[in-house]
């Protein structure tokens, strides 16, 4: 009886064991506060964690863990396992994904969006620029046209945007400037207290970063059209994580990226449907820029910025014309079949 009592704690000692060698928990650093734009990693932990009956989890963190602008250093040396970050913040770090802040670019829907980067990361420039920095882009957070708020007399033509000091990072800062603005490129967690002291006058957003981020609680009016473009905010994960994952886990997170994608659109489109009435909530004018306008500050950005990058880009080595055909072709492909 002695020896069958020994056998049994034994084996159940040896299941203990095999149990917590099977669980992965993963700590993944964000910023801000659970919002539209986090929705896809939150529905990501919850799909995970559900596959694996709990053995692999996800512990997300709003600043937590790291600075917005640090999450890809802390990814490279293996801080934490998954984080988001916006290619603007540091673009010497990734040089590849920045063809997709082009000013100008036409993309019309979220979905597009979505089609677009993920083309652009699975290129092999981009594949081997993020794996310096041990990091694998799983999906992006795809975001409408940033349109800016501000306070005072609305900055409707070109003229009255000269001299604008706007937060705008990336391609949006270099189009802002191209029309004569000052492009300032403080994070998204600073944008409200930039607004607030007056460092600036205007702050260029997706909806759900005015709203989150509390920059339409400050302004005025808002521009409905202008549309110059949009950031590009990658999830990445850190390669050794993933490669350490077993065959189940690592199916689960691959098998949950196409439907916390689509729970992220399903979300934002909620938001986008309500957005008029977020407005009139809080008093802010709706403006909308007289095309002319828009053509004008086009032609202003569009053109030489999409030169200027490629003759850049290609001397650091980057095969920049191949990236930026890929984006405008597969953005073709994307809006005949919608």
């Amino acid at each position: 009886m002695t020896k069958m009592t020994a056998k049994l704690v034994g084996a159940a000692i040896i299941a203990t064991f095999a149990s917590e060698a099977a669980a992965t928990e993963w700590n993944v650093s964000l910023w801000g506060k659970r919002r539209a734009f986090t929705e896809h990693v939150e529905k990501l932990a919850e799909l995970v964690s559900e596959k694996t009956g709990g053995e692999f989890t996800m512990n997300i963190s709003y600043g937590g863990l790291s600075k917005n602008r640090e999450n890809l250093d802390g990814i490279s040396i293996g801080a934490f396992e998954m984080a988001q970050f916006c290619a603007g913040y540091h673009r010497d770090k990734n040089r590849a994904i920045t063809v997709l802040e082009l000013p100008f670019l036409g993309t019309e829907t979220l979905q597009q969006e979505v089609a677009v980067s993920h083309a652009v990361y699975e290129h092999p420039a981009v594949i081997d620029e993020m794996a310096q920095w041990n990091a694998k882009i799983i999906m992006t957070s795809p975001m409408p046209q940033y349109n800016i708020v501000g306070t005072g007399e609305p900055r409707d033509t070109l003229e009255k945007m000269q001299g604008m000091r706007v937060r705008a990072t990336g391609g949006l800062g270099k189009a802002f400037e191209s029309v004569g603005a000052v492009p300032t490129s403080v994070t998204a967690t600073e944008a409200f207290q930039a607004m607030d002291s007056g460092v600036v006058d205007t702050v260029a957003f997706a909806q759900h970063a005015h709203l989150s981020f509390g920059t339409i609680n400050e302004a005025d009016w808002w521009t409905a059209n202008l549309n110059p473009g949009t950031v590009n905010c990658p999830v990445v994960v850190n390669t050794d994580a993933l490669d350490a994952l077993s065959d189940e886990h690592r199916a689960a997170l691959e098998s949950s990226i196409p439907e916390s994608i689509d729970h992220y659109l399903a979300n934002y489109g909620a938001l986008l449907e309500r957005w008029d009435s977020v407005l009139e909530e809080k008093g802010v004018q709706k403006v909308t820029i007289a095309p002319e306008v828009i053509d004008a500050f086009r032609a202003a950005a569009a053109t030489p910025a999409r030169d200027a990058w490629i003759a850049d880009m290609t001397a650091q080595g980057l095969p920049a014309q191949e990236l930026y055909d890929l984006v405008i072709s597969t953005l073709a492909d994307a809006k005949a079949t919608n």
